[in-house]
């Protein structure tokens, strides 16, 4: 496996005027260890994470399965091996008072779930204010894995990740590095 996916943390980053979401990934240490950019004017979600900036080196696609669904499938792909290594599939009508999806492996799965940690706060984003920082739990088996917390900052979108309590190595990290994009590029699209 490529060793960008080898750190326990990581601070993901969205950029914020630009046409297409970009989003750059940083180690413990603040160097820049991948880049995504979504695909524009693709009618199903597409998108691609690089080594960086320079889009030399594909590493991860990540793609939705059909056009428009409410609960939306997200294959996530090694590109260089180009085998799948889960998916992602948004919960459609949970995900309305809190935001939950289901963790894949290779044949669809579910081996676990990624949800807002919190209801009350959930709701209160959703129908006072967007400026309640979201933080997710994913879970394998039950057990935490990962912790997804969003920076207070009302200018730009930033996600800390991280890996550090999934000690026993349950979570593929490239299937958790695509489910902090997903959560920027279309849960970040709700604050």
């Amino acid at each position: 496996m490529n060793p960008i996916f080898q750190f326990n943390q990581y601070t993901l980053k969205r950029q914020v005027f630009a046409l297409a979401g970009k989003f750059r990934f940083f180690n413990p240490g603040g160097q820049l260890v991948m880049f995504s950019e979504q695909k524009m004017f693709k009618l199903r979600e597409d998108i691609r994470v690089y080594a960086d900036e320079r889009k030399a080196q594909e590493v991860l696609m990540i793609k939705a399965r059909q056009i428009i669904d409410f609960s939306a499938a997200f294959d996530v792909v090694d590109t260089s091996t180009g085998m799948k290594v889960g998916a992602l599939r948004r919960k459609g009508l949970q995900s309305l008072l809190r935001d939950e999806w289901e963790v894949l492996d290779v044949n669809d799965t579910v081996i676990g779930s990624l949800f807002e940690d919190s209801m009350g706060l959930a709701l209160l984003r959703r129908f006072l204010t967007g400026l309640v920082p979201q933080n997710y739990d994913l879970t394998v088996g039950g057990i935490r894995v990962a912790d997804y917390k969003q920076n207070f900052n009302p200018f730009t979108y930033e996600l800390n990740i991280d890996f550090s309590m999934d000690t026993a190595g349950q979570l593929d990290r490239r299937l958790g590095i695509a489910a902090g994009i997903l959560l920027a590029a279309i849960e970040g699209r709700q604050s």
